[in-house]
C-alpha cells in the first residue's frame, strides 16, 4: 500500500509537470504564429491543463478500467465547477463580459447534459446498459470540433490583440527549438505518469476494498484537476477574471467532448459503479454555475460558498458510500 501511494504521488507530479511543460511550449508556438491569446486561453491553456484527465481516462479506457475513465471526467468537472470556481470567487469575485457569460458558460451546461443523455441509457430505455458507446464517443468528438470552430470564429470576430498580458513574457519569447523540447518532454511525462497513475490507483482501490469509481471520483479527479485550480487561482489573483472563467469553461467542455469522446471511441465506457447521483451532481453544479454567473455577470463570494458547500456534501456522500462498500 505504501509503495502504491508513493508511486501515485510520483505519477501525479509527473503528469502535472508534463502538462505544464507541454502547455508552455504549445502556447509559445501558437503565439509565434499569431494566434490570439483568447483562443490560446480557451483552447491550448484549457486543453493543456486538462491533459492529465485526457491521459488518465484514455489509458484507463485502453486497459479496460472504464469506471476510472468516466469517473475521472465526471469527478474532475464537478471539482472544476464547485471547488475551483468557489475558491477563485473567494480570492476575487469572478466577473466577465455579458458576451462571455451568454456565449461560453452555456457550453458547460450543455456538456453536462450530454453526459447524462449519452451515459444514462437505463433512464431513457428500461433494461438498457448505462454506457457511452463508440458511436456516441464519435459524436462527442464532432461536438468538440464544432466548439473549437465556434471559439476561433468568436475570437476572430472580436478582433482581439495578440499581444495582451495573458501570456507571460517567458512564454512569448521562448525559442522555437525550446518550445518543441517542452512539448515532447511534457508529452512523454504525461504518458509515463498516466500509465503509472492508473496502475497505482487501481492497486490502491483493490487494497482498500472500494470500487475504482470511488477512487476516480475523489483522489484521481482532484489530483488531475490541480493544474486547473492553480491556473484559475493565479489568473484571479492577477485580476484576469476572464482567463480564470475561460480556463474552467474550456476544461469542462474539453473533458466531456474530447476526453470522453476519445476514451469511448477506444472502448465503450460502461458506467459501472458511477451512479445517477454522480451524473446528477455534475448537471446540478453546471446549472448553479450558469445561474450564479448570470446574476450581474459575476460569481460573488456567497455564491462561491454555496458551490463549495455542495462539493462538501457530495464528498460526504462518496465517503459514506465507500464506507458501506468496505463493510
Amino acid at each position: 500500500m505504501i509503495l502504491d501511494i508513493v508511486l501515485f504521488i510520483i505519477s501525479l507530479a509527473a503528469i502535472i509537470k508534463g502538462a505544464d511543460l507541454m502547455t508552455d511550449g504549445a502556447a509559445a508556438v501558437a503565439h509565434r504564429f499569431g494566434i490570439p491569446t483568447m483562443v490560446i486561453g480557451m483552447t491550448i491553456i484549457a486543453i493543456g491543463s486538462s491533459a492529465p484527465e485526457f491521459v488518465v481516462s484514455a489509458l484507463a479506457s485502453f486497459h479496460g478500467n472504464t469506471d476510472m475513465a468516466i469517473g475521472n471526467v465526471v469527478g474532475s468537472n464537478i471539482f472544476n465547477i464547485l471547488t475551483i470556481i468557489g475558491v477563485t470567487s473567494f480570492l476575487a469575485p469572478i466577473t466577465a463580459s455579458p458576451g462571455n457569460i451568454r456565449n461560453d458558460v452555456p457550453f458547460v451546461v450543455l456538456s453536462s447534459l450530454v453526459v447524462a443523455i449519452t451515459a444514462l441509457d437505463g433512464v431513457f430505455a428500461s433494461g438498457a446498459t448505462n454506457e457511452i458507446s463508440r458511436s456516441e464517443g464519435m459524436l462527442l468528438l464532432c461536438m468538440f470540433a464544432i466548439f473549437l470552430s465556434y471559439t476561433f470564429a468568436m475570437a476572430k470576430g472580436d478582433g482581439e490583440d495578440t499581444n495582451t498580458s495573458s501570456l507571460s513574457d517567458k512564454v512569448k519569447n521562448m525559442k522555437l527549438w525550446l518550445s518543441i523540447v517542452f512539448i515532447v518532454g511534457g508529452l512523454a511525462a504525461l504518458i509515463l505518469g498516466g500509465n503509472l497513475l492508473v496502475n497505482s490507483a487501481s492497486s490502491i482501490a483493490i487494497q482498500l476494498g472500494v470500487s475504482q469509481s470511488i477512487i476516480a471520483l475523489t483522489i484521481v479527479s482532484i489530483g488531475t484537476s490541480l493544474p486547473e485550480l492553480a491556473a484559475s487561482a493565479m489568473a484571479a489573483r492577477k485580476g484576469d477574471n476572464a482567463m480564470a472563467l475561460g480556463n474552467v469553461v474550456g476544461s469542462a467542455v474539453f473533458n466531456v467532448f474530447f476526453v470522453l469522446g476519445v476514451s469511448a471511441t477506444i472502448a465503450p465506457l460502461s458506467l459501472g459503479n458511477i451512479t445517477t447521483i454522480d451524473v446528477a451532481t455534475l448537471v446540478l453544479a453546471s446549472c448553479l454555475f450558469w445561474l450564479f454567473s448570470r446574476t450581474h455577470f459575476e460569481v460573488k463570494k456567497w455564491e462561491g460558498a454555496i458551490l463549495l458547500i455542495v462539493q462538501i456534501l457530495y464528498y460526504i456522500y462518496l465517503v459514506t458510500n465507500a464506507t458501506t462498500e468496505i463493510n
